[in-house]
């Protein structure tokens, strides 16, 4: 039996795992944006989420999301290789899209590489719909597939 670990907020002990993450696993091939740093900033955001799930001590799952007025943003969700097709995927997106719907946020908007059919996937899965293409998106070098998940329908459809 595999024990799926519970998502948590990240704290700054965290920034470094997930910037050595999102450099290794998202931003491969395309220079290093998300930086320790850069973590360290989001992490203390008040207007954004960065969850985590540890195993022995270690990040093995992360996502990050940014909350405006109506619309949260999906910067960045990884899980690493090692621990991926276990369900960790989907409970941080999960978590992060319960954190978007109690805000009384209407959708959620995430950028995947057009490189990434796993990715692509995923999304679609999770009902999320494709919106557009962003030519150059990442680095000037790759596009990318925005996706878009409207929160308010699950919220209609669920008092129905």
């Amino acid at each position: 039996m595999i024990v799926i670990p519970n998502p948590r907020l990240a704290k700054s002990a965290d920034a470094l795992g997930i910037a050595e993450m999102s450099r290794e696993y998202i931003e491969h091939g395309l220079g290093w944006s998300w930086t320790p740093a850069r973590v360290l900033h989001a992490i203390h955001d008040k207007s954004t989420n960065v969850a985590v799930i540890h195993a022995h001590g270690c990040v093995i799952g992360f996502g990050i999301m940014l909350y405006g007025e109506q619309t949260a943003h999906l910067a960045l969700l990884a899980i690493h290789p090692t621990q991926r097709q276990h369900g960790l995927a989907t409970r941080l997106l999960a978590w992060l899209e319960t954190c978007a719907d109690t805000a009384g946020l209407e959708r959620i908007h995430v950028e995947a590489r057009s490189d990434n059919p796993a990715a692509l996937a995923f999304y679609q899965k999770h009902g999320y719909k494709q919106i557009g293409t962003m030519p150059g998106y990442y680095s000037g070098m790759l596009d990318a597939i925005r996706f878009e998940k409207r929160l308010w329908l699950q919220q209609s459809e669920s008092q129905s």
